[in-house]
């Protein structure tokens, strides 16, 4: 099965009945989590009752990105004691985070942490990453394997160097935080729907996610059609794309 699923759709908080940033990738049995925000844990373990995935990536610290983590590390050490650690691969800033969520047990002894600037390689997934804009260093990472391509901005500001990213790619998934008119204050962390289309060039399909609670859907996705040509869906926790 190659796959990626939807685990969390909001920025900053996650409205009811919803979660933060978190994606599930799966490649032919290897299981890649990227983020795990606000309340994606429980849909994680939906799919993973022990937390029994190969990897993890975390773009940065914020935690509508990363609070969870935390949980999936107590989940591995009551449910999985003996299990090795999971590979854990952040942007500085998180491990600390984690830490002062939750010391006892340390989560560099759940998780296997590196550094996701210098990651090359994730289990089958050849692995890019860009520092993208954002009020913390933001890692957008793409993750390819044969027949199949991956990105995500994590958050980001306009920037060339989603192009990089998006760059043949099957499914770009990118942070539309915002509607409407690009904000003409400087400097940028969050993109508009349109301005993700625009990064988005050179990708077949377009994502949106990191919707600010309460935003209208379907307007983000008709604002990014104007721009992207190929197929653009709203993130919907549940959503399961194959490849």
């Amino acid at each position: 099965m190659r796959a990626l699923t939807v685990l969390g759709s909001c920025g900053a908080w996650p409205e009811a009945g919803r979660a933060c940033a978190g994606f599930l990738l799966e490649y032919d049995g290897f299981r890649v989590v990227l983020d795990l925000g606000y309340a994606a844990l429980p849909r994680l373990l939906e799919h993973c009752p022990t937390g029994e995935v190969d990897a993890v990536v975390v773009t940065h610290q914020h935690p509508d990105h990363c609070v969870d983590v935390s949980g999936l590390a107590r989940v591995r050490y009551y449910e999985a004691p003996d299990a090795p650690p999971v590979p854990l691969h952040c942007a500085p800033g998180v491990l600390d985070v984690l830490r002062a969520l939750e010391p006892h047990p340390d989560p560099a002894d759940v998780f296997a942490v590196h550094d996701l600037a210098s990651t090359t390689r994730i289990g089958p997934f050849e692995v890019l990453t860009v520092e993208l804009p954002h009020y913390k260093t933001n890692l957008g990472v793409r993750l390819s394997a044969p027949g199949m391509s991956v990105a995500y901005t994590g958050d980001s500001g306009p920037s060339p160097e989603l192009s990089r990213l998006a760059a043949g790619t099957d499914l770009f998934i990118s942070d539309a935080t915002l509607q409407g008119p690009s904000p003409q204050t400087q400097p940028r962390y969050v993109m508009t729907a349109a301005e993700a289309a625009e990064g988005a060039r050179g990708a077949s399909r377009l994502l949106l996610t990191h919707f600010w609670p309460g935003s209208d859907r379907s307007v983000s996705v008709a604002e990014a059609k104007r721009v992207f040509d190929g197929e653009v869906l709203a993130a919907e926790e549940g959503l399961r794309l194959t490849f």
